[in-house]
């Protein structure tokens, strides 16, 4: 069976509780458990991951060659900065889909420039919790 990873950066551990106006009241576990409904209409397996820490993040990526056909990620913050963990995904060249609750192109300036984009096959924002589930659509449909 085909395995995804979804990876959630920093803070969306606080999901329902900070920046409502933002990011809404959906917890990270009601995301989570969308997910795991999701990928069994595409007969996918997923593992799923928070860390606040970027090292544990790299480490994750680095540890998913080889057992995950599909990574999907929520870099939080670590978007707009981090090289190594774009850096990571591009080493392990698994196909990855970046995902955001909201739309960072519509917000301020800083938040407009993500460094994991030109590794990442396509980047879904803006649809709050949907954005993880119309991700889970697309790498089932890239790995066929």
């Amino acid at each position: 069976m085909r395995k995804v990873l979804v990876i959630h950066g920093p803070n969306l551990n606080m999901l329902g509780k900070r920046e409502v106006e933002v990011y809404g009241m959906t917890t990270l576990d009601e995301i989570n458990e969308s997910i795991k409904e999701e990928v069994k209409r595409y007969e996918l397996e997923v593992e799923i991951f928070q860390s606040n820490h970027e090292g544990e993040i790299v480490d994750k990526i680095q540890s998913a060659l080889g057992r995950f056909d599909c990574i999907i990620i929520n870099p939080g913050a670590l978007t707009h900065y981090s090289i190594a963990i774009r850096d990571a995904l591009a080493a392990v060249k698994i196909p990855a889909i970046e995902v955001h609750l909201s739309n960072i192109h519509a917000r301020e300036e800083f938040r407009h420039k993500s460094v994991i984009a030109p590794v990442a096959i396509g980047q879904i924002v803006g649809f709050g919790r949907h954005s993880y589930l119309l991700a889970i659509k697309a790498a089932a449909g890239i790995l066929g």
